[in-house]
C-alpha cells in the first residue's frame, strides 16, 4: 500500500510521514502502549472523518471508516479481557504492527480526499478510487494472516462474528468507481473539447454544471479552485496526469467562468486582507533588503539580488532562486543570465548544501525566512507546458469580458479586471498577444493614474508582462500619453513595487533603440531612475541600472545623463553590490564621447571605483571596469589618460587580466597596456622584449588628482597576438 500512500501525500509535494511506513520503534516491546496507540489513532479517524466525507470518493470514505470501526472493536474488547498482557502471542503482536501502519496510511488517503479542491478529486476519481481499493486489499491481507483462534479467550463471540463478517466483505469488494462522478468527469472533459473548438457553452450550461453539479458556489471558491490545481503544476510538473496543459485548459476555464457566472465584484474586506499580506510580505522583504550589505553576496540570487528562498542549480552550474530564473526561462531566455552561456537543457537541480547555509544564517540573524514546501521533494523544474487550445480560447473569452469591465465596471471591478490581466499576461507569448491585441493597453494607461493603490500596481505590472512580447512593445509606445503615465508612476506610484514595476517597464520597452531617446526626453524618467539606482531597494537598484544601461547605448541621450546626474549615480554605484557591473557598463558606453569622458573624469570616484572593480569584481565586472577605463583614455584627453595611467596597482591589475580574464577582458586589457606605450613612461615587456614604462611622478608636490605620486615598477609578459580592439 506504499503507493497508495506515497500518492497521498503529493497534496502540497509534502512527504508522507515516517508513521505510515514503519512501526513505532518506542513501542516495540510495549504491547499495552501499542494497544493504545492503536485506539487512539483509529478512535480519532472515525472522529476526524465520520462526519467530514469530501464532495467526491464518499461510498470509499464512508466503506473505509466502518471498518475502522470494527478495529476499535477488536482493540477494546481485547484491552478489557484482563489477562492479554502475559498471553498475547507474538503473531498477534506483529498484526497489530501492521495495523498501525494501515490506519497511518488510511489517515493520509482521507486527509488527501477532504483537503483537495472538488476538480481534482472530479479529475483524479479512478486513480483515487484504485488507492482505496489497494488499501482495502491490505485490509484483506491482514484479516487472512491474523490468529484470531489465538484470541478466542480474549475476545466475545460478538467481536468474532463481526470481524469474520469484516474478513468475508473485505476478500468480495471489487473496486468500486462511482458511476455518477464518471459521468459528471465525462461531461467536464467534454466542456473543456468545446471550448477548444471556440464554441464556448452558454452562462446556463455553466452554471448547472459548476454551481448545481459540483457546488462550485462563489467568486472564492473558484479561486480556491483555480489555487490548487496552479499549485499542482507547481510542484508536480512533467508527473502530472491529467497533463499540465490540460490543466492549465482547466484553470482557464474555470477562470472564465468565475468572471462570467459571478461578476467581479469582490468582498472588500477579502481583498483588502489579500492587499494587506502581500504588503506584509513587501516589509519582511524590507527588513531583509535594509541589512542587504551584511548578507553574504552567495546567499543573494544573480538575478532579483533577494536573499534566495530555494537556490537551484542550472546547466551552466550557475545558482539562481527558483522564481526568478523560472521566470527568466519563461519570458523565452536559452542562456545563463549570468555567464551568457547557452542552457544546454532547462532542468533546475535544487541546491539543498546553500540552503541550508542559508536557513543557518537566517536563523543565527534572526531573518525571517520561509522556504517553500515543494522545494524538499522537487528534484528539478521544467517550464510551464505549452498552453493548450481550450486554454488558449477560454483565455480569449475571459480577457472579453476583462475588458468590458474596464470600460463600464465599477472601481473595485477594474482593479480586479487589471489584477487578471497580469496574471494572464505573466506567462505564455501567446496570452501575450491576444491580450494587447484586444485593446486593453488604453484601460491600464488610465488606471495607471488611478487613486488606488491595488489598481495602479496591478496595471502598471501587466503593462510590464504585456512589454516583454516585443509586438507589444510598438502598442504601448504608440498609444498616446502612455509613457508619461508610466514614468509618473515611476516618480509617484503608491507602493514601492508600483515604482519598481514601471522602472521595469522602461528596461523593457528600451529594448528598442528608436524607443531610448523617447524614454530619455521624458521628463523626470532619468531623474528618478537616477535616485532608485542608489536609494532603492535592492530589486529597485537592479531595475533602475539594466533600464539606465539600455538607455545608455543611445549616443543622443548622453548629454541628458549627464545633465540630470545619471553618470554621478552610476559612479556611485560602483560601489553597490549586485549593480557594480552593470554600472561599469553604462559608463563605459557614456565614455565613448568626448562629453561623457569629460563629465566621468571630473568624477573624482570614477577612477577608483573602476579599479576597484578590477581587483575585487565579477568576471564580468572586471571586464567592463577596464573597457571603461580604455574608452576614458582615449576619448578623455591627455590629463584624464595621465591620471588614469599614474593609478597604483592598475599595471599588475592588468597583468592578472591578460591571464585570467575574459576574452574581452583580455583584448582590452591588452588595448590598455598599449595606451602606456604612447605614455611618456618606460619598461613594458613583450614577449621577452622590455619596453618601459614605470609610474614615475614628475610632480613637485608628490600628489596629483587625488593620486600619490609614487614610483612602480612593473615587468608584464603580454603575448604578442593578442588582438587589439
Amino acid at each position: 500500500m506504499a503507493s497508495a500512500a506515497i500518492f497521498s501525500s503529493l497534496r502540497r509535494s509534502r512527504s508522507p510521514t515516517l508513521d505510515a511506513f514503519l512501526a513505532p520503534v518506542d513501542l516495540e516491546n510495549d504491547v499495552v502502549g501499542l494497544l493504545k496507540t492503536l485506539t487512539s489513532i483509529a478512535s480519532d479517524l472515525i472522529s476526524s472523518f465520520s462526519d467530514k466525507t469530501p464532495p467526491f470518493q464518499k461510498k470509499n470514505s464512508r466503506s473505509l471508516i466502518r471498518k475502522i470501526e470494527l478495529f476499535v472493536v477488536l482493540l477494546d474488547s481485547v484491552r478489557e479481557s484482563g489477562e492479554w498482557w502475559s498471553n498475547l502471542p507474538s503473531t498477534v503482536v506483529l498484526c497489530f504492527k501492521e495495523l498501525y501502519l494501515l490506519l497511518y496510511r488510511s489517515k493520509i488517503l482521507l486527509d488527501y480526499c477532504t483537503q483537495s479542491s472538488k476538480l481534482w478529486l472530479l479529475l483524479q476519481n479512478p486513480s483515487i478510487s484504485g488507492h482505496f481499493h489497494d488499501l482495502n486489499q491490505e485490509i484483506s491481507t491482514l484479516l487472512d494472516v491474523f490468529p484470531m483462534n489465538k484470541l478466542n479467550s480474549l475476545i466475545s463471540d460478538d467481536v468474532k462474528e463481526q470481524i469474520n463478517l469484516l474478513q468475508k466483505q473485505s476478500r468480495r469488494n471489487k473496486l468500486f468507481i462511482d458511476k455518477h462522478v464518471e459521468s459528471l468527469r465525462l461531461k467536464f472533459f467534454k466542456l473543456l473539447n468545446e471550448i477548444g473548438t471556440g464554441n464556448i457553452p452558454n452562462s446556463e450550461e455553466f452554471h448547472d454544471f459548476l454551481v448545481t453539479k459540483l457546488g462550485i458556489l462563489d467568486a472564492r471558491a473558484c479561486r480556491v479552485e483555480i489555487e490548487f490545481l496552479e499549485e499542482q503544476i507547481v510542484n508536480h510538473g512533467s508527473d502530472l496526469e491529467p497533463s499540465a496543459s490540460v490543466l492549465g485548459g482547466v484553470i482557464a476555464m474555470i477562470r472564465y467562468c468565475r468572471f462570467l457566472l459571478f461578476g467581479f465584484e469582490e468582498d472588500e474586506v477579502e481583498i483588502s486582507h489579500r492587499f494587506r499580506r502581500g504588503k506584509k510580505r513587501g516589509l519582511i522583504s524590507k527588513e531583509i533588503a535594509d541589512t542587504f550589505i551584511t548578507i553574504p553576496k552567495d546567499f543573494c540570487c544573480p538575478i532579483s539580488l533577494d536573499l534566495m528562498m530555494d537556490p537551484v542549480i542550472i546547466s551552466t552550474g550557475q545558482t539562481f532562486d527558483r522564481a526568478s530564473i523560472s521566470r527568466w526561462i519563461e519570458e523565452g531566455h536559452c542562456n545563463c543570465p549570468k555567464t551568457g552561456q547557452t542552457l544546454v537543457h532547462k532542468k533546475l537541480v535544487p541546491n539543498r548544501a546553500l540552503r541550508n547555509l542559508i536557513m543557518q544564517w537566517c536563523t543565527a540573524h534572526k531573518i525571517p525566512y520561509s522556504p517553500p514546501e515543494s522545494s524538499d521533494l522537487a528534484g528539478e523544474s521544467f517550464p510551464a507546458a505549452p498552453a493548450s487550445r481550450p486554454a488558449v480560447e477560454a483565455n480569449k473569452a475571459t480577457v472579453g469580458l476583462l475588458i468590458r469591465e474596464l470600460e463600464n465596471g465599477s472601481d473595485s471591478g477594474k482593479a480586479i479586471a487589471a489584477r487578471e490581466i497580469r496574471f494572464l499576461a505573466k506567462t505564455g507569448r501567446e496570452n501575450r498577444g491576444f491580450i494587447a491585441e484586444s485593446g486593453v493597453i488604453p484601460h491600464l494607461k488610465i488606471l495607471l493614474s488611478s487613486e488606488s493603490a491595488v489598481a495602479q500596481e496591478n496595471a502598471v505590472t501587466a503593462m510590464l508582462n504585456l512589454s516583454i512580447y516585443d509586438k507589444n512593445k510598438s502598442r504601448i509606445m504608440d498609444e498616446s500619453g502612455c509613457l508619461r503615465s508610466i514614468v509618473a508612476v515611476l516618480k509617484s506610484g503608491h507602493t514601492i513595487e508600483s515604482r519598481e514595476n514601471a522602472a521595469a517597464t522602461l528596461f523593457s520597452l528600451s529594448a528598442v533603440h528608436d524607443y531610448k531617446k523617447l524614454i530619455a526626453d521624458e521628463a523626470g524618467a532619468l531623474q528618478t531612475l537616477a535616485g532608485m539606482l542608489l536609494s532603492g531597494t535592492p530589486r529597485g537598484r537592479k531595475d533602475a541600472v539594466t533600464a539606465l544601461f539600455n538607455l545608455s547605448t543611445h549616443t543622443a541621450n548622453c548629454v541628458k545623463m549627464i545633465e540630470f546626474g545619471v553618470v554621478k549615480s552610476l559612479v556611485e554605484a560602483l560601489e553597490c553590490d549586485g549593480v557594480a557591473e552593470e554600472a561599469a557598463g553604462a559608463l563605459a558606453l557614456i565614455v565613448r564621447q568626448p562629453v561623457g569622458a569629460e563629465a566621468v573624469g571630473h568624477e573624482e570616484a570614477a577612477v577608483v571605483g573602476l579599479i576597484g572593480m578590477m581587483r575585487c569584481g565579477t568576471p564580468r565586472g572586471k571586464e567592463n571596469a577596464v573597457a571603461a577605463l580604455l574608452e576614458l583614455c582615449r576619448s578623455g584627453g591627455a590629463a584624464t589618460t595621465e591620471r588614469v595611467v599614474r593609478t597604483p596597482a592598475l599595471a599588475s591589475l592588468i597583468q592578472s587580466l591578460l591571464f585570467t580574464g575574459t576574452k574581452r577582458a583580455r583584448r582590452k586589457a591588452a588595448s590598455l597596456a598599449r595606451v602606456f606605450q604612447r605614455c611618456h613612461y618606460d619598461t613594458l615587456h613583450f614577449n621577452g622584449l622590455r619596453f618601459g614604462y614605470g609610474f614615475a611622478g614628475n610632480s613637485t608636490t608628490g600628489m596629483e588628482s587625488g593620486f600619490p605620486a609614487e614610483t612602480v615598477s612593473v615587468t608584464m609578459s603580454m603575448p604578442m597576438s593578442v588582438s587589439v580592439s
